[in-house]
């Protein structure tokens, strides 16, 4: 499938849990939230690997050590930028600490370019920092230098570990021997598994409680589980098949859904702002789709 495509379906199945997450969050804890994401997830995985090999078969690969601790990496560092990105929500300036965080696109493309060996286009570039002045823009309610340090630096870290995280799933599909949407199946499935289980080991001992808070909200943690591994589907597979920056900017369309959503349904007023940075999204999708 085109990786166009896919990236248009993960924003809208991400913008749909992030509005499930928010329902949860106010009778679960923070890190039952988090772990909701990834509880029921791996059964999910496992059986769209099992329908991908019915349609499409394939040998199992072999999982080499540098496959391993790329992958590893790669489930760490997500959910350290998960808790980073929560950690944004205490701070008093939010909304541009999370404009921040998504300097991810302009984040993957320089160290894509670096180390990953990424090429891309002048308008790939261009497309990249138009949607970076974008998110921005449409993110900062007030003068930047109004916002404390600890705000841009939990941002860029955030960031710069969702950046990571995706180099390295798709460096991961790219080792393996097989077409990449099977080499994407298989990484997101070792990913996932990772962080259920240092998740679901870490709440046990740290916060017990939120077990039961989990237990209590099952049907909503399931959904949440269900449309997050097809997210993540849709997210893996288009990051295997296309440079990561490319995919992160197109990405971007979710702050234009996100903010559709909020003044339809919740009747937010749209400035000059808004609707300025709404434009500058939709030339950066245009320009890395061309690229």
């Amino acid at each position: 499938m085109n990786w166009v495509v896919l990236t248009v379906c993960a924003v809208i199945f991400q913008t749909a849990r992030n509005a499930l997450q928010s329902q949860l969050s106010s009778q679960v804890d923070t890190a039952g939230v988090t772990l909701s994401r990834f509880l029921f997830a791996p059964p999910i995985a496992i059986a769209y690997l099992f329908a991908l090999y019915h349609i499409k078969p394939q040998s199992i690969p072999s999982f080499t050590l540098s496959f391993i601790i790329i992958v590893l990496c790669a489930a760490l560092l997500q959910i350290a930028a998960t808790y980073l990105m929560i950690a944004l929500f205490k701070q008093r300036n939010f909304a541009v600490g999370a404009g921040l965080a998504k300097s991810e696109a302009l984040v993957a493309g320089i160290v894509g370019a670096m180390f990953f060996g990424s090429h891309l286009s002048l308008l790939g570039w261009a497309g990249i920092l138009v949607g970076g002045v974008a998110v921005v823009l449409l993110s900062s309610g007030m003068h930047i230098k109004a916002v404390s340090p600890k705000t841009i630096l939990i941002g860029l870290a955030c960031g710069t570990c969702f950046a990571m995280t995706s180099l390295l799933a798709r460096e991961a599909s790219h080792i393996l021997s097989i077409p990449l949407e099977h080499a994407a199946g298989w990484v997101l499935l070792w990913v996932l598994c990772i962080q259920a289980i240092s998740l679901c080991v870490y709440i046990s001992v740290k916060s017990p409680f939120v077990v039961k808070q989990l237990l209590n909200a099952k049907t909503q943690v399931m959904t949440i589980s269900l449309i997050s591994c097809l997210g993540s589907i849709c997210w893996f597979t288009a990051m295997a098949l296309q440079h990561v920056a490319l995919v992160k900017t197109l990405g971007q369309l979710e702050v234009i859904l996100t903010l559709l959503l909020s003044h339809y349904w919740l009747k937010n007023a749209v400035g000059r702002r808004e609707i300025t940075g709404l434009l500058l999204i939709g030339a950066a999708a245009v320009m890395v789709m061309w690229a």
